[in-house]
């Protein structure tokens, strides 16, 4: 059944046409594929090079909608940070226990890590579990911080990283197929004017090459990436 309305969705989605963003987002929802509320997901490539250091693009953003997940986060702290990041809602609290839970049993029950600055010794040792994953807490995106409770807020908020692929591209979930065109169109916009934000001053040329939205199961929609990224800029 899936297969028949995914071949129905590509067949009146125009591939050759850049959709208006508010377009795109509007037929995503409209084709829905598959049972559940499908994750839909933004591309944009870029004009990098991720190969060079100073064009690794990366960076976060809170989305204004959510993501309609709530993630689940583990908070690695010492002492009084312990008990303020579990005031402030996160879902595993602790130390050194929680290291060596995760180095010795896999443990791996959490969307997002978090961590003080004077544990990161320790979670160093872990890093080969949580890097490949993409769960190693790092600076450059928050969540290596002694404001644990800031940093758990925004994540429970919908906040996403995001982070340029060998290929130039830069993946990102902006919500559900049931949030509707104008929620994910916020989010979109978001998105956009925080990637555009993180413009490397060496790139060139046009920096935003080409958009793409999908949900799930569903076929990739292409966007006018001139007209969507004017929108962003003006946000």
């Amino acid at each position: 059944m899936a297969g028949k309305k995914y071949d129905m969705a590509v067949k009146n989605i125009d591939r050759s046409k850049r959709y208006d963003l508010e377009d795109a987002l509007r037929l995503v929802g409209t084709y829905k594929v598959a049972s559940f509320d499908e994750t839909v997901e933004m591309a944009v490539r870029l004009n990098v090079d991720p190969r060079q250091a100073d064009q690794n693009v990366r960076g976060t953003v809170v989305l204004p909608n959510g993501t309609g997940k709530i993630a689940r986060v583990l908070v690695l702290a010492k002492g009084e940070k312990e008990k303020e990041a579990r005031d402030a809602g996160a879902d595993f609290v602790g130390g050194e226990d929680l290291v060596k839970k995760i180095q010795e049993e896999n443990w791996l029950d959490f969307d997002r890590v978090i961590a003080t600055p004077d544990i990161m010794g320790a979670v160093g040792r872990i890093g080969k579990i949580l890097g490949p994953r993409g769960l190693m807490p790092n600076p450059r995106v928050g969540t290596v911080t002694f404001d644990v409770v800031k940093a758990v807020q925004e994540v429970k908020a919908g906040k996403v990283d995001y982070r340029v692929d060998k290929a130039g591209v830069v993946h990102a979930r902006i919500g559900k197929s049931s949030f509707g065109e104008q929620k994910l169109a916020e989010n979109a916009h978001a998105l956009l004017a925080s990637i555009m934000r993180a413009k490397p001053a060496s790139a060139k040329g046009n920096y935003i090459k080409s958009i793409a939205v999908s949900s799930t199961m569903g076929p990739g929609i292409r966007v006018d990436a001139a007209s969507t990224t004017k929108v962003a800029s003006a946000a």
